[in-house]
């Protein structure tokens, strides 16, 4: 028997018939080398020159109720970043996915926070994922940023050729500018300035938004003393950026930064440089 739009429309005013159930995520920053002896004053603007970090290197893996497996950055692979950085415990970030229990060839999406050879430069170990990344950012690096000497710093050739690649294969989906939702319960956000269209990504979770901040805020302190980034194309911005995503997080809890060894303290240990952040 076939049910009429008109009856379907009042089951559900009814409550009879129940909305559809949001999409969630369970949130997890995974570790994959660490940076040793990182100068703090390259993260936090003011910092004391002579201060020293071990900071990890990350990617974010979004488990959704729905079951896609998403990846906010995807790292690096190459040899003469792990060589040049002097990279400690360093594993592929295809690897350090695996050990959070999903394959390579599981990742649906990934979604690019900014052009960096350290956040982009794996994605192409993820053979089926579709590829997010800002319009503006991607038009940019893979054109004009090379017209001149100085524009395209920590952007490296080979990304924007696996970036082009992926295009041409169909993978690379375009994020179109501020506050998007490019898949249920996941926006993108623009505004920190750390390249020319960086973005940050607010993830709904069971507990509320989660922001990942990816390296729009390296550390914590640049949250706590309202410190901007020392890598920024505008201070000014970038603090804007870093107030609206306490706006934008549930909780101050639910802030992760992009560098950050703390992350790996304050959040439920899952596996060795795995934690589960909500």
């Amino acid at each position: 028997m076939l049910i009429s739009l008109p009856l379907i429309i009042a089951l559900f005013l009814s409550g009879l018939v129940p909305p559809q159930s949001e999409v969630t995520y369970e949130v997890y920053a995974i570790r994959f080398g660490t940076l040793p002896q990182f100068r703090v004053s390259g993260l936090v603007t003011g910092a004391d020159a002579e201060r020293r970090l071990d900071i990890p290197v990350m990617v974010w893996l979004l488990k959704s109720s729905d079951g896609k497996r998403i990846l906010v950055d995807s790292g690096f692979h190459q040899k003469k970043f792990v060589d040049q950085w002097k990279v400690l415990n360093f594993r592929s970030p295809a690897d350090a996915v695996a050990a959070a229990g999903v394959k390579p060839d599981e990742i649906t999406d990934i979604i690019i926070s900014h052009a960096h050879w350290d956040h982009v430069g794996d994605a192409d170990l993820f053979p089926k994922a579709t590829v997010w990344i800002q319009r503006d950012e991607y038009t940019y690096y893979t054109g004009e940023a090379w017209h001149g000497r100085n524009t395209h710093g920590g952007i490296d050739p080979q990304d924007m050729a696996a970036l082009l690649r992926i295009n041409t294969e169909g993978r690379l989906r375009f994020v179109n500018g501020d506050d998007q939702e490019v898949l249920p319960g996941i926006r993108c956000y623009t505004g920190g300035r750390h390249t020319h269209a960086s973005q940050y990504v607010g993830v709904r979770t069971a507990g509320g938004t989660a922001v990942i901040t990816s390296d729009n805020m390296y550390l914590y302190e640049n949250m706590e003393k309202r410190a901007p980034i020392a890598q920024t194309l505008d201070a000014k911005s970038n603090l804007a950026a870093q107030d609206r995503i306490r706006g934008l997080a549930s909780d101050v809890s639910l802030i992760v930064p992009g560098h950050d060894p703390a992350v790996f303290d304050r959040y439920t240990r899952v596996a060795e440089g795995i934690v589960r952040i909500k």
